[in-house]
């Protein structure tokens, strides 16, 4: 087959898998045990104990206790994918816990209130809404830049497709602090810092990605906020935007069996270019239930930008960024 012909025959089967929600593996998650006793207000336990009940569908280590900053985690397929890893990276920090709300094929417009209609996600689960409920100190904000018939709200704009791609997405990500900012005000807590994920490249269009990070950068820029380049990690050295599918392993990788082959650490299977979990897709979005260094890679720079911002020293009273 023609090289064009088969770039373009897996991008098929790739936004075919996309659209239909196959972005995540259909394996029973493993939910991580919870603690015996409840955290005491120095992080001691207190015998005898019980912690409380986790919500439906959130890992214990989800549920933050009231000495932990809480961190929320909102994307679409890749957040799905990582978001216990990320859980688990975050709590083991020992400074905050992660409450995460992905869903799988969105985009930044999904997360706005006033886009029910034509949203992939509830209005209870918009990113207001939850920072409203959950009162967090930090918001993790993960989107590869989905524009396609499965994302509505984006009106028909194709991804990447042109200048009205990158300005409605700027315009987007703007609107998306502005609400954070304004839920928090309404809710009388600081507003929560925000970290913009930067992506990995793009193996079909290595400029998107490209452009889409910088959109990020320049937002957390004019909002005071923070990126986690959780893309870097995921990059060959020395090419940021050249898509790889193995990476040479890390001396961790080295030291855990099944992580590192022949030298090279797997990042994506030979039918996904875009997902970094090594277990089948299917049609029920989940977090992946097989150890995959991508996952544990792009985890690991998001826990240790939301370390560093939750690191530094506390705003005046308004907080740093609170406008859009």
């Amino acid at each position: 087959m023609h090289v064009r012909c088969r770039r373009l025959a897996v991008f098929a089967v790739l936004a075919l898998a996309w659209a239909t929600g196959c972005s995540d593996p259909s394996d029973a998650t493993t939910a991580a045990a919870p603690p015996p006793s409840v955290p005491g207000p120095r992080g001691d336990a207190r015998p005898g104990t019980q912690p409380p009940a986790p919500a439906p569908g959130t890992s214990p280590k989800e549920q933050p206790p009231r000495e932990r900053a809480g961190v929320l985690y909102l994307g679409d397929s890749l957040a799905m994918e990582s978001r216990r890893v990320l859980a688990d990276r975050v709590f083991a920090g020992g400074r905050a816990t992660v409450h995460s709300r992905p869903y799988s094929g969105t985009t930044l417009c999904d997360y706005l209130e006033g886009t029910a209609r034509d949203s992939l996600v509830p209005p209870g689960h918009k990113a207001a809404a939850l920072v409203r409920s959950e009162r967090p100190q930090v918001v993790v904000l993960q989107f590869w830049g989905n524009s396609w018939a499965y994302t509505p709200c984006m009106d028909g704009i194709p991804q990447g497709g042109g200048a009205r791609y990158y300005t409605r997405y700027a315009a987007d990500a703007k609107k998306l602090t502005a609400q954070i900012a304004a839920a928090a005000r309404g809710a009388g807590i600081p507003r929560p810092t925000i970290v913009w994920v930067l992506q990995a490249p793009d193996a079909f269009s290595p400029d998107r990605s490209r452009r889409v990070n910088t959109i990020y950068r320049e937002q957390a820029d004019a909002g005071q906020d923070a990126v986690a380049d959780a893309g870097r990690e995921v990059s060959p050295a020395g090419g940021r935007y050249t898509w790889a599918q193995r990476l040479p392993c890390t001396d961790a990788e080295r030291a855990r069996p099944g992580d590192c082959r022949d030298g090279l650490a797997p990042l994506h299977r030979d039918d996904d270019h875009l997902h970094f979990c090594l277990a089948p897709t299917t049609k029920t979005p989940r977090p992946c239930p097989v150890r995959s260094p991508g996952i544990v890679r792009y985890s690991g720079a998001i826990a240790e930008a939301v370390d560093a911002v939750l690191r530094r020293p506390s705003p005046p009273s308004g907080g740093a960024g609170s406008g859009g």
